[in-house]
């Protein structure tokens, strides 16, 4: 019951848990790293870009991998390059835009494969067209694959990884999730769900006691993949796959709960709590990210 000693306990965490967030920067991740080695991970799209350099990132690490993705011949060649290094792997085509066949290829993996340990909810589409101009369809479409797959993902594995009393869900979202963006407000829309789904599960777990079950939410800046072809950034660069899975991984690793790539816009998010919006909007334009969608070519969605 919350009374005078709980709110000085409480209090007292706070700054301890402050210090504790100081000490761990300077301790080099390795030696914070914990192992994963014979657990079983899920990556959704793991057919090409992050998902499957997150895939082999966990093979590497020891994992069995399951691979979900709706694109057959993409998801298979995943799990050619994962059996290729020695890792265990296994594919399954999913249409996360359809609640019930999330449902029924997750009961599927878990009678062919075992209870999934790390879940990675990676998947993703973008329009990259302004409001008026996304269909009906397309708008459902970014939320159905972006934030409410999530959902039905979840409710599938999470129940086995509260009878374990441990387990890692991993969703990756990304900085269009914290700040909005032109050509993007269905993306960012979903994005920002994604990132509220994460902060609140996380909140939910705590509160029922589960804390063997981490959550992890990935948020990086535009990638150099096929879903944002095209794109050119003024004064941030534009990343590389490999360093977003690189990061993610490291901090599924180090059970940290939020990893922004590159990890200096951090401190955007700081100012945006404190700047006026025209400060902001300034800051926008300075930074050239009202024009960083102007040369996209196109969705490369596997979703029709």
């Amino acid at each position: 019951m919350f009374g005078p000693i709980q709110f000085l306990v409480d209090l007292v965490l706070v700054f301890y848990y402050i210090a504790e967030s100081v000490v761990l920067c300077l301790i080099p991740s390795k030696f914070r790293v914990k192992d994963i080695s014979g657990q079983i991970a899920l990556v959704t799209g793991a057919g090409g870009g992050i998902g499957r350099l997150l895939a082999v990132g966990l093979a590497k690490q020891g994992c069995r991998i399951v691979c979900w993705d709706v694109a057959p011949q993409a998801n298979e060649e995943t799990v050619r390059v994962l059996r290729s290094i020695g890792a265990e792997a296994y594919a399954y085509q999913v249409d996360l835009t359809k609640k019930e066949d999330i449902y029924r290829v997750a009961a599927a993996t878990k009678r062919d494969v075992g209870q999934i340990n790390i879940l990675v909810n990676n998947a993703g589409v973008v329009t990259g067209k302004n409001l008026l101009e996304c269909t009906d369809e397309q708008i459902l479409r970014t939320f159905d694959v972006n934030t409410l797959a999530h959902f039905w993902t979840v409710k599938s594995f999470l129940p086995d990884m509260i009878k374990q009393g441990k387990g890692h869900i991993v969703t990756v979202a990304s900085l269009a999730g914290m700040n909005g963006a032109n050509r993007l407000v269905d993306y960012c829309a979903s994005k920002f769900a994604a990132v509220g789904f994460d902060e609140s599960l996380r909140a939910e777990l705590m509160v029922e006691g589960h804390s063997g079950i981490k959550t992890t939410v990935v948020c990086p800046y535009f990638v150099r993949t096929p879903l944002f072809a095209g794109i050119k950034s003024k004064v941030v660069p534009v990343l590389e796959a490999e360093q977003v899975a690189e990061e993610a991984i490291k901090s599924i690793l180090t059970d940290e709960p939020i990893c922004i790539v590159p990890r200096y816009l951090s401190l955007m998010m700081v100012l945006k709590s404190l700047m006026p919006i025209k400060v902001m909007n300034a800051s926008f334009n300075a930074f050239g990210l009202g024009e960083t969608m102007n040369a996209f070519e196109g969705p490369k969605t596997k979703y029709l």
